[in-house]
C-alpha cells in the first residue's frame, strides 16, 4: 500500500530518492574533507576508509529499507493504534515494519553502494576466492546485525513508550561509528562494539581481514569468518526480546 502511494506521484519519488541519496552522501563529504588535509586516518588510507564506509553504509541501507519505520512503535502504544495490529492476521513484527514504508530510502542504499563500488576498485588488496566471498557475506550478515538492533530497539519502546532517540543512538550512531576504522577510536568503545553490541562484525573485523590489517583487539584469524554467526545470535536474541516485549503489552485502556 505505502509503495503504491508513494509511486503515485513518480516525479516526487524520484526527487525525494535523489535528495535522501545526497544527505546521506553529506557523511562521506566529510571524510573527502578530512583526507583533504590528512594522508591518513588512525594509520587508514583513503580507500581504506572508502571500503569501510561502503560495506557500513550499504548494509544499513538495506536495514534501514526494510525496518526503519520501526521507531513509530513507541507513538503507536502512546496513542492506542497498536492494538489493530493485534487483531489482523498478519505477524506485528511484520506490520510495524511495513509501517509508513518509504520507498526513498533506496537513495540511501545507492549511495552506499557507489562508495562500496569505488572502494572495491581503489583497494590495493590481493584478491583471493575467501576475500571475495566475504564481501558479500558481510554486506548480508552486516544488514541482519543492523535490523535485529531495529528490533531490539523496538522492543524497548514497549517498557519506555518514547525511546526513538534511544534507538536512533545505537542504529544511526552505529552506522556512522563504522565509517570510521577503529584505530580513531579508544579501546574500550572498541570493546563495547566488539563483545557488548558486535557492531565491529559489520566491517572492522572482516575488513581488516580482507584488507590484511590487523585485526580489532587482537581477535584471532577465524574472526573475520564469523559475522554470519553473529548476526544470527543477534537476531535470535532480539526475537526473545520483541516476544517479551509484546507479551508485557498491556494497551492504553478504555
Amino acid at each position: 500500500m505505502w509503495v503504491r502511494s508513494t509511486m503515485t506521484y513518480r516525479a516526487s519519488f524520484a526527487l525525494t530518492a535523489f535528495g535522501n541519496l545526497l544527505v546521506t552522501g553529506l557523511d562521506f563529504v566529510a571524510i573527502l574533507l578530512m583526507f583533504a588535509q590528512v594522508d591518513s586516518l588512525g594509520g587508514w588510507t583513503l580507500p581504506e576508509v572508502v571500503f569501510l564506509y561502503g560495506l557500513s553504509a550499504t548494509s544499513f541501507g538495506v536495514a534501514d529499507l526494510v525496518l526503519g519505520s520501526m521507531d513509530v512503535l513507541g507513538t503507536r502504544i502512546r496513542d492506542g493504534s497498536f492494538d489493530t495490529m493485534l487483531v489482523r492476521p498478519v505477524p506485528v513484527l511484520a506490520q510495524i515494519g511495513a509501517d509508513h514504508f518509504a520507498l526513498r530510502r533506496l537513495g540511501r542504499i545507492t549511495q552506499g553502494v557507489l562508495v562500496l563500488g569505488w572502494g572495491l576498485v581503489a583497494v590495493d588488496v590481493d584478491w583471493t576466492a575467501p576475500k571475495v566471498l566475504l564481501v558479500p557475506v558481510m554486506l548480508v550478515s552486516g544488514a541482519a546485525i543492523f535490523c535485529a538492533l531495529f528490533v531490539a530497539g523496538a522492543a524497548f519502546q514497549f517498557l519506555a513508550q518514547d525511546a526513538a532517540e534511544v534507538q536512533n543512538a545505537f542504529t544511526y550512531g552505529g552506522n556512522l561509528m563504522l565509517q570510521y576504522p577503529p584505530t580513531v577510536f579508544g579501546k574500550d568503545l572498541v570493546r563495547g562494539a566488539t563483545f557488548m553490541l558486535p557492531l565491529a562484525f559489520v566491517n572492522w573485523v572482516p575488513a581488516s581481514y580482507v584488507l590484511g590489517r590487523p585485526y580489532p583487539l587482537g581477535l584471532p584469524p577465524w574472526a573475520a569468518f564469523a559475522p554470519p554467526l553473529v548476526a544470527a545470535g543477534c537476531c535470535a536474541l532480539a526475537g526473545l526480546a520483541w516476544r517479551a516485549g509484546l507479551g508485557s503489552y498491556r494497551s492504553t485502556g478504555s
